[in-house]
């Protein structure tokens, strides 16, 4: 998208896409509005960071059910596989799943941008090498688009639900 002055901060990562199902980023396009995308990595599911379960640290672990979006109960074997797969293909491609999530929106030119959360510098580090591999093969968006579970992990379907 070229000089777009106007952007609208919208929730799209890999494993969600209902922005692009309904037509949003195409209206958005259409309009000459980007695309800002918030919670790429779904919360830290696109991280790898709970892979093997709830890490000690993480904030799933000490407020439980209570973080908005991402919950405990959304860590089924189903979805849990799906991630391994996803992070699987990841280390193929020589990234990691944040790089490889980060990539897939990226390839997209009605994203305009990302907003991500690093916590520690390294994070920030290793997303930016996201850049470094943005092409993705006809048989790679296939896989991705068989590991995805859309609709189970979608992370805003309580808050919508009320």
């Amino acid at each position: 998208m070229e000089n777009s002055a106007v952007n609208s901060s919208t929730f799209v990562q890999l494993l969600n896409r209902w922005v692009d199902k309904s037509g949003l980023l195409d209206t958005l396009q259409n309009n000459g509005v980007g695309c800002i995308a918030f919670t790429p990595l779904a919360q830290g599911l696109l991280t790898g960071k709970y892979l093997n379960g709830i890490p000690q640290d993480s904030r799933m672990h000490r407020e439980g059910n209570k973080v908005r979006g991402l919950t405990p109960k959304m860590l089924t074997e189903a979805n849990l596989n799906s991630l391994r797969l996803l992070n699987e293909m990841a280390q193929q491609r020589g990234q990691s799943m944040a790089q490889m999530a980060l990539s897939w929106l990226l390839k997209d030119d009605r994203v305009t941008s990302v907003l991500i959360g690093a916590s520690r510098a390294e994070q920030l580090e290793e997303n930016v090498q996201a850049l470094n591999n943005l092409t993705f093969s006809t048989e790679e968006l296939a896989q991705i688009d068989q590991h995805i579970a859309d609709g189970e992990l979608n992370l805003w379907q309580a808050s919508s639900d009320k």
